[in-house]
């Protein structure tokens, strides 16, 4: 489920074509299609996402880490990835030896390996449950329609009850979904938190209202669609005193396609060679 990481902003935050055949909905009322688009575009992802195994070399951007550029390789193993830039200039020579000294270290640590896939196998899951909760812990609104999307406006619905704290901080958001109708994917999600979302009666934790999510996607080959963007401003407290900043701007660009038998160290190469891999 890598490509639906970003959809456990509620977990990350609390631990630190059927389209056509439905009636046509009208802009600003909800109707129990609103509800039909998000559960098929749901489905639709759920079923993409187990079906694909691509794996992808590309570049990524974290602006709140200096504008720091990595070159990321993806491997059946796991994924590769090494800083080449920062704050728009590449890394001095002592710099690249010191990445490159962290991705050796990282190919001779198995347990370092076992932990990146377990985190990843835990996204995976906190994923596929935050997709299936769409549908149900919103009221839904199409609010437009244009150019081949559908534009959806959800407020949570109070109605909803929710299971665990990563569901209630889920459920407490409000914002809109944009769905690529030819294909039912979900293309982009924002979301702002509607109100404080208090954890053991806001003596461990307390999520201030105004925090704000947001997760574009694109299709980077046939069939391939790909988070390009995420951005991720909730503040708050935990652990009684212990303040939350979780702040996440990260933008991936440049996806090329690579082996599906691509092994780790294979990825490994692919980046010592500072990025002269892309495209080939």
């Amino acid at each position: 489920m890598k490509t639906w990481n970003p959809l456990c902003v509620a977990s990350v935050v609390v631990m630190a074509g059927g389209f056509g055949l439905l009636p046509a909905a009208a802009t600003g009322q909800r109707v129990d299609g609103a509800r039909a688009l998000i559960q098929q575009a749901v489905d639709t992802e759920l079923a993409a996402d187990r079906a694909d195994h691509s794996l992808w070399h590309y570049r990524m951007k974290e602006t709140q880490q200096n504008d720091a550029v990595y070159d990321v390789v993806d491997s059946a193993q796991g994924e590769i990835k090494q800083k080449v830039e920062v704050a728009g200039h590449p890394l001095s020579p002592e710099e690249e030896r010191a990445e490159a000294a962290k991705v050796r270290a990282f190919l001779n640590d198995p347990r370092a390996q076992a932990q990146q896939r377990k985190n990843g196998e835990h996204d995976d899951k906190s994923a596929e449950k935050m997709l299936n909760l769409l549908p149900h812990a919103f009221q839904w609104t199409v609010a437009s329609q244009s150019g081949g999307e559908i534009k959806l406006h959800f407020v949570p619905d109070p109605a909803f009850k929710a299971p665990d704290i990563e569901s209630r901080v889920l459920g407490a958001m409000e914002g809109d979904l944009i769905v690529d109708q030819r294909q039912h994917r979900i293309r982009s999600i924002r979301g702002t938190l509607a109100h404080d979302v208090e954890i053991g009666y806001g003596l461990f934790g307390k999520l201030r209202q105004g925090g704000t999510f947001d997760v574009e996607r694109r299709q980077v080959a046939p069939g391939s669609w790909q988070i390009t963007e995420t951005h991720v401003h909730i503040e708050g407290r935990a652990l009684m005193f212990k303040t939350i900043g979780q702040q996440t701007d990260e933008v991936k660009y440049d996806f090329h396609p690579i082996p599906l038998a691509t092994t780790l160290p294979q990825a490994a190469s692919m980046v010592a060679r500072g990025g002269s891999g892309l495209g080939g």
